[in-house]
Formats: C-alpha cells, sequence, structure tokens
C-alpha cells in the first residue's frame, strides 16, 4: 500500500513526463452515453406528461425508475433540450 506522499510524488512524475495539467490527470468525464439516454428518458417523459416539470421529472425517474443521477446533471441536459415548460400567460 502506497503512502499519499508516494502518490503525490508518482503523479508529479506522470504530469512532467508527459507534460499534462495536474487537474488533466485527476478528471475523468461522465459517459456520453448516459447522457444521451438521460435525454431520451425526459423526452420520453415530456411527451406523455405534458404538465409535469422538471422536479415531477426527476422525482419519477429517482424514485420509480431507480436512477442514480444528481439533480444538477439531469437539469442541466433538462435545459439543454429545451423542456422548460412555459409560464401561463392569463395574468
Amino acid at each position: 500500500m502506497t503512502r499519499p506522499s508516494q502518490r503525490r510524488e508518482m503523479a508529479r512524475n506522470a504530469v512532467a513526463q508527459h507534460q499534462v495539467s495536474k487537474s488533466c490527470d485527476r478528471y475523468s468525464p461522465k459517459l456520453k452515453d448516459e447522457n444521451e439516454k438521460i435525454s431520451d428518458l425526459l423526452v420520453g417523459l415530456t411527451k406523455t406528461r405534458k404538465t409535469w416539470g422538471f422536479g415531477l421529472c426527476f422525482l419519477h425517474l429517482r424514485n420509480v425508475k431507480g436512477h442514480p443521477w444528481n439533480h444538477k446533471r439531469v437539469y442541466r441536459i433538462y435545459c439543454v433540450l429545451e423542456l422548460n415548460l412555459e409560464g401561463s400567460k392569463n395574468r
């Protein structure tokens, strides 16, 4: 088992050898396939249940379907797809 100081030294050596930044060493992007799955589910939900906003869609995905996705991630995809409900115009 390596100590934290040894791990830091190994990371420094790897970064120095490959000439990349430290942040690139630790960053691992989320899977694009998962984002596509989230977008497909959101589009399907909003087509079948037109009055549901983000909150109900997210709760359905989390509690009924059992997906462990973070609400910020799902909301980012929800906004990119422009699925936001229009406000009432009778004010």
